[in-house]
């Protein structure tokens, strides 16, 4: 019975995790456009759009992120023999990937907290799509439960982030034709 409470606590945490580490770049992509903007408009847009990211990153993300990696190792305690498995080697990888992506994204929003603006909105929309491919794997990994099928999960991501990337252009087009889109 804990087991199965502490596996739904992880798995909310989890969704929490990704929800923000979804919304924070599309945060950041209207910050860097704002920056952009004329004057009152620019400072408006900006104090809202910081203030968003802050909550989101301070009261939603990281401490998502920190109960995850708690539940996560309370399963593992509760199931050890989980260790020994292939599959489990490699989304302990992609959780490693994980973290770094989100400590890289930590770097952006400091920066963009202090008004330093380093990428372009077009770059920060291609980054929003790391979480992505990284959930995918980990998805397929833990469902099937197999490490010598990540083979045919790298060959999937890649499908992926091919598709991901014809619809950034695609929208990207769109865009530049109608800036409202």
């Amino acid at each position: 019975m804990t087991y199965s409470y502490i596996k739904a606590l992880h798995l909310i945490f989890v969704i929490t995790w990704f929800a923000g580490l979804f919304y924070i770049p599309r945060l950041f992509v209207y910050q860097i456009e704002a920056f952009h903007k004329p004057s009152p408009e620019k400072e408006i847009l900006g104090k809202q759009l910081k203030l968003m990211a802050k909550r989101l990153w301070f009261i939603i993300t990281w401490p998502s992120a920190v109960l995850a990696t708690i539940f996560a190792i309370w399963l593992l305690i509760l199931v050890p023999t989980w260790l020994e498995e292939g599959w489990m080697h490699v989304k302990l990888t992609f959780v490693v990937l994980l973290f770094l992506y989100q400590f890289k994204t930590h770097v952006y929003y400091k920066q963009l907290q202090r008004d330093e603006i380093k990428v372009s909105s077009n770059y920060m929309r291609m980054w929003n799509e790391g979480a992505t491919f990284i959930l995918f794997a980990v998805v397929f990994l833990v469902i099937l439960k197999s490490a010598l099928n990540w083979i045919f999960g790298v060959i999937g991501i890649i499908l992926l982030g091919i598709l991901l990337m014809l619809g950034f252009r695609l929208y990207k087009n769109i865009r530049a034709k109608n800036p409202e889109a």
